[in-house]
């Protein structure tokens, strides 16, 4: 029986080649040796065949699979869910939006937040919530007071105003009382006092929120006279700023017979504080009667909300 094993036909060739004297009685012959190493080599080479037509095989069967795998459709995407925005006056937390991953979102101050406060992504492509907003806290309505004895609170974006108008200061026979917490009348003047008589015959404030940087131009404030009961009413009115710190903000005008309008023209950006004073003069037949003043101010928060 010829041993398959390359290795242990060389030990077969060792110990037939017999080097040792003694033991030459049964060696075999020079020729015999050589064409033993013959019948190995052509063992080997066509051990060495075989071997080789394996390979080329196993590369064509490799080949094969490769092409059958190549046509195969190609594998779908992973699953991700829809982009998310941080809410506005809120930051958000997290920006991997694809299975099992979480987006965390918070509130800047002055803010609660309204819906979930994290989200997950599941297999199906949607998130387990609603993307949450942030909505203003109202500091004003809340069981402790925020604000001093003697002013009034006044809620703004994420924040609030205390505030105390204060009627102008008496001169002369000229006077003005307190009727409401926002509203100042003139008493009445002498008949011989026409200064007094152009002076404002009611003052009245208005605070207004803006957010920042709102789209303009918007209708902020409207201004319109009302008759007493049984009076002929004011045939003609004049609208106009007569006063604040609007630098060109904004405009102010008749939106109808009896009413006019104030405009913002410009855009503001915030944190700021901003006040104009408007004025209504009523007249009959071209003769001046009263005039109105109402001083507007406007606080403008640093959010876009």
């Amino acid at each position: 029986m010829v041993p398959s094993s390359p290795r242990a036909l060389f030990l077969l060739l060792l110990i037939l080649a017999c080097p040792e004297p003694r033991a030459s009685q049964n060696c075999l012959s020079k020729q015999q040796l050589l064409s033993a190493i013959r019948q190995l080599q052509q063992l080997l080479k066509g051990q060495e065949t075989r071997f080789t037509e394996g390979i080329r095989h196993m590369k064509s069967r490799l080949a094969a699979l490769q092409n059958s795998v190549s046509r195969v459709a190609p594998d779908a995407p992973p699953v991700s869910c829809p982009a998310l925005n941080a809410p506005a006056d809120g930051r958000k937390f997290g920006s991997k939006y694809l299975v099992d991953h979480e987006v965390h979102f918070a509130c800047n101050p002055g803010f609660r937040l309204v819906g979930p406060s994290s989200v997950v992504c599941l297999p199906n492509g949607t998130w387990t919530g609603e993307q949450p907003r942030c909505r203003d806290v109202d500091e004003c309505v809340g069981l402790q007071p925020v604000c001093p004895q003697g002013t009034t609170c006044i809620n703004t974006g994420g924040s609030f105003q205390c505030v105390s108008p204060e009627c102008p200061e008496g001169s002369g026979n000229v006077s003005y009382v307190k009727t409401s917490p926002f509203q100042c009348e003139r008493n009445p003047c002498p008949m011989d006092s026409r200064p007094c008589r152009h002076l404002p015959k009611t003052i009245s404030f208005h605070y207004l929120s803006l957010p920042s940087n709102l789209k303009t131009p918007i209708t902020l404030f409207r201004m319109a006279t009302a008759s007493a009961p049984g009076r002929a009413g004011p045939n003609s009115l004049r609208f106009g700023i007569v006063g604040g710190n609007s630098r060109g903000h904004f405009v102010m005008q008749r939106s109808d017979r009896q009413t006019g309008e104030l405009i913002l023209v410009q855009t503001l950006a915030g944190p700021q504080t901003l006040e104009v004073d408007v004025d209504m003069s009523e007249y009959l037949d071209r003769s001046f009667q009263a005039n109105h003043v109402s001083k507007v101010t406007i606080f403008v928060s640093p959010y876009d909300f």
